[in-house]
């Protein structure tokens, strides 16, 4: 695997969906923004199905082991 691959990562998966999902542009505040994206995360600790789909993408299938 290349030194930076990004489109290989599923941690980039879960970036990407957090971004869809938290909107930057109502948090007034860092602390906030900081709340939402906790609320966001706990969210998909409870959504296992969710969670497995970032490692199911055929471009980082490699690492669901």
């Amino acid at each position: 695997m290349p030194g930076y691959s990004p489109e290989l990562n599923p941690d980039e998966l879960r970036g990407a969906d957090l971004k869809r999902n938290v909107n930057a542009s109502r948090a007034h505040n860092v602390d906030r923004l900081a709340h939402e994206t906790r609320r966001f995360l706990r969210r998909r600790q409870r959504q296992p199905h969710l969670v497995r789909g970032y490692f199911r993408a055929p471009h980082v299938r490699y690492a669901d082991m």
